[in-house]
């Protein structure tokens, strides 16, 4: 059975050379062993995850550069500049963004439009199995490609990307997310999904494109192509490229919302960890050039044939799903918003657990799987087996419904107007047949009161269910509609695609949660908004007008968002920017708020679930630590409670033997420096160096000199700032042999490095007794990878890393001293 759950390891050469350079700091996802990471069931399920995220080379996550004597001297020699050319790589980054977010609406209703024409002589012939047979090659098709290019091309982009982001940009190093594989594996594999009627989206995965684009750009580097344009290399350092990730993240979401406010509160609140204001106004304009160049070209270009009218904005093309009738609010909307808000909250919570529970249990069937090869034939099998369950439950199951009358064609959504553009009448007249499905055609006429009567009818399931999600919530936001869906075709459509999501979120598709979470809670918000017109009836009046399905439907659909992601502030702006419906901002911000506080009493959010769930060591804004099903106040413990004792250290002057045998024989990615300020005096803490600097130390020799020999220290050589400073080891095979050579070969015994000019002398060290909320408070807030911890006397007597920290290892090493009644350690004495 172990055998089964843990995959086999790898040969013994190259485990050795990871241990020798990738270490287990705190910032790899690597590092957390699936035995320890979690408890159960959850810990075996991932320890498929531990080896598939393996690095070969230990990468810099620093957000502030090492405060050296070598890096005041490159800041001497480095002019004072202006930050032109990163205003003008965030406008690139946000252009690049938005033209593919362009693309993705554009490919994505493309396809869906010309896979739905080709049935419709079918559909209205009454051969369902001829659509079915037709829809679902189609949708196979698509998904066996979607599938294949995440299974086999690009793991890193299954499903969404989203939660690695987030994890990326909190400390963790996690491979192959950011390469260009990634990137178009990501993309076509996330249109063909979305387009191949899958319950899904492409919100997730464009943010994750997003993300790469900021990385890749503000690099112009690749290492898989293998090319370094000398162009904007001073952008080369972990600080600013988390930073210009950061910002394309939020592009992504401003492209595919067309929310560029949106885009920078949801990147603050959920996405980046590390935050000031500088970034803000830089990430503030990337999305705006995102949201400006989605809708400049999306203003005259359908179907990738130009419409005319470059430039002009209009809001039917602008506005996601625009409402166009604003309606006054009573008092009495916020009784039905709070039962709305209540009903995300749990139904959010609801999704939450059971889309966890179903992923445990696929990475559970996967990694019992001995064989890698059946292993993603079984993930790609999977992702077909949906998709034939989805399509024939959109095909067959309208065909159950009957033919609604369509009461007043000026009422109905899909309505044509004489002014308005050929585009939008041809999308809107394709929309019409397919709600038509299987009902008889209609026709309508002008009466002599001028009033437009018809005698069409629709299909209620089909035109909720074939139509794509976009479309569909369209049709539920929709004013002046209340009568237009009736119970059965909302609550069937809600129990089926609040299931089948469930199942779909995880599965080896580049696909997102957001339009499933919009139109879940738009349905059983319309659900609300009709019973109230059952209770009241339809009211024309204006004290009455509230009383209205669609405005509960849009209240729904933020308060779902927020029951299954927690969102506040970035939804309340989104949902705005997205329906345009200023008028319901305080309904919708109630509901988001109960639904948060709903879901918060049940589980965590969807996203920190996830990180959890694939095992990334992510530090929440605030610590969580349970015991005993009571919650632990952190202000009682310290420090000392949770750091690592015993923390080898460095002097000033070591020994090459020395340093080769500490990184051969240990695995920290970090050591704190300590020297001797007068003789016979106890070594105090004066910095740390990490592992990465001493390999870069350690390769070059004519650094090296003899211990007996001061004028070979005062006159040995000094790298620079660039030479020590690299993301990743450029030759690790290299540094494998010299390490080996170093610490084997007796000669260098009796050489020596001298690190007082690499030294991070402004790491920051807390004392043994200090709070440990606050400890965590500051490792997280500062972006922090080591923290020394000293006693009263400025010895290092530990350190602690992001593991340390993590709430799994604060329950464990708190609960043990909870257990035996000990709240605090002995404090030192003070004299």
């Amino acid at each position: 059975m172990m055998a089964a759950l843990f995959p086999k390891r790898r040969s013994s050469a190259e485990s050795e050379e990871e241990m020798l350079l990738a270490g287990d700091g705190p910032d790899l996802i690597s590092s957390l062993d699936p035995r320890t990471c979690c408890r159960g069931a959850e810990r075996r399920a991932r320890g498929g995850a531990r080896e598939r995220e393996r690095l070969a080379a230990h990468e810099s996550l620093d957000y502030l550069p090492p405060h050296s004597e070598a890096y005041k001297k490159w800041l001497q020699k480095t002019p004072r500049r202006s930050d032109w050319d990163r205003w003008l790589m965030m406008g690139l980054i946000g252009t690049v963004v938005g033209t593919f977010g362009f693309l993705t609406h554009q490919i994505i209703d493309y396809i869906f439009k010309i896979k739905w024409e080709f049935v419709e002589t079918y559909i209205q012939s009454g051969n369902f199995h001829m659509t079915w047979i037709f829809i679902l090659g189609t949708g196979l098709g698509m998904i066996a490609v979607s599938s294949g290019l995440v299974v086999f091309f690009c793991p890193s982009g299954s499903p969404s990307g989203l939660p690695e982001v987030i994890g990326f940009l909190n400390g963790a190093s996690i491979p192959h997310i950011f390469n260009v594989k990634t990137f178009f594996g990501t993309f076509i594999s996330c249109v063909l999904a979305v387009a191949s009627g899958l319950f899904c989206g492409p919100e997730g995965p464009m943010i994750h494109l997003g993300a790469i684009i900021g990385c890749g750009l503000s690099q112009f580097k690749s290492d898989t192509l293998g090319f370094r344009l000398p162009f904007f290399t001073r952008f080369r350092n972990s600080a600013d490229k988390r930073k210009f990730v950061t910002a394309g993240a939020g592009a992504g979401i401003a492209s595919v919302f067309r929310a560029p406010v949106g885009g920078l509160l949801f990147t603050m609140e959920e996405v980046a960890s590390f935050w000031d204001f500088k970034l803000a106004w830089q990430t503030f304009f990337c999305c705006l050039m995102a949201a400006f160049t989605t809708d400049l070209l999306s203003s005259s270009f359908s179907g990738f044939v130009y419409r005319g009218h470059f430039g002009f904005f209009k809001a039917e093309n602008r506005i996601l799903f625009w409402i166009k009738t604003l309606l006054d609010m009573s008092v009495l909307a916020f009784i039905p918003t709070i039962i709305i808000g209540t009903l995300g909250g749990l139904l959010g919570a609801l999704f939450v657990y059971i889309n966890i529970h179903i992923n445990k249990s696929r990475m559970r069937l996967f990694n019992m799987i001995q064989s890698e090869i059946l292993k993603k034939a079984s993930k790609l099998c999977e992702a077909l087996l949906i998709v034939v369950v989805t399509l024939t439950i959109t095909v067959y199951l309208p065909y159950f419904f009957p033919c609604t009358p369509v009461m007043n064609e000026t009422n109905l959504q899909f309505e044509t107007q004489p002014e308005q553009s050929y585009n939008t009448s041809a999308t809107q007249q394709f929309q019409r047949e397919i709600s038509e499905y299987n009902c008889p055609s209609g026709s309508s006429w002008v009466g002599t009161d001028g009033v437009v009567h018809s005698n069409q009818t629709f299909n209620q399931a089909a035109a909720l269910l074939v139509e794509n999600g976009k479309r569909g919530i369209m049709l539920l936001f929709k004013r002046g509609t209340h009568e237009e869906f009736g119970y059965a075709s909302l609550f069937t459509a809600l129990t089926f695609y609040f299931l089948i999501s469930c199942w779909t979120a995880g599965t080896a598709v580049a696909s997102g949660l957001v339009i499933p979470m919009l139109y879940t809670g738009a349905l059983y918000g319309r659900i609300v908004g009709r019973v109230l017109v059952s209770m009241f009836g339809v009211q024309t009046d204006e004290y009455g007008a509230w009383i209205d399905p669609g405005l509960f439907a849009a209240i729904g659909a933020a308060s779902f968002f927020s029951g299954v992601t927690r969102l506040t502030i970035s939804l309340s702006v989104i949902m705005v920017e997205i329906t345009n419906d200023v008028q319901s901002i305080l309904l919708i911000m109630v509901a988001v708020m109960v639904a948060k506080t709903i879901g918060d009493w049940f589980n965590k959010s969807l996203y920190s679930s996830l990180l959890t769930l694939k095992c990334i060591p992510y530090l929440d804004s605030e610590p969580n630590v349970v015991h005993s099903n009571k919650e632990v106040n952190l202000e009682l413990f310290t420090a000392r409670d949770v750091m690592k004792p015993c923390v080898r250290v460095l002097h000033l002057q070591e020994a090459v033997s020395s340093l080769a045998s500490l990184l051969v024989t240990t695995s920290h990615s970090g050591f704190p420096v300590v020297y001797e300020p007068k003789p016979d005096h106890d070594d105090v803490f004066l910095g740390t160096i990490t592992r990465l600097e001493l390999c870069m130390l350690l390769g070059n020799e004519q650094i090296f000199h003899t211990q007996d020999n001061r004028e070979s220290v005062c006159c040995a050589p000094v790298l620079t700032y660039q030479e020590i400073m690299v993301e990743k080891l450029p030759d690790v095979p290299r540094m494998t042999r010299l390490l080996k050579r170093y610490s084997t070969d007796p000669q260098y015994q009796h050489l020596f490095i001298n690190l007082e000019p690499y030294i991070n002398k402004s790491a920051v060290a807390v004392q043994a007794h200090f709070s440990l909320q606050r400890t965590y408070l500051l490792f997280r807030t500062l972006g922090l990878r080591h923290l020394t911890v000293v006693d009263l006397h400025n010895r290092a007597v530990g350190i602690l890393t992001r593991k340390d920290l993590m709430s799994f290892q604060l329950e464990e090493k708190l609960g043990l001293q909870l257990d035996s009644g000990l709240l605090d350690s002995d404090e030192e004495p003070l004299d």
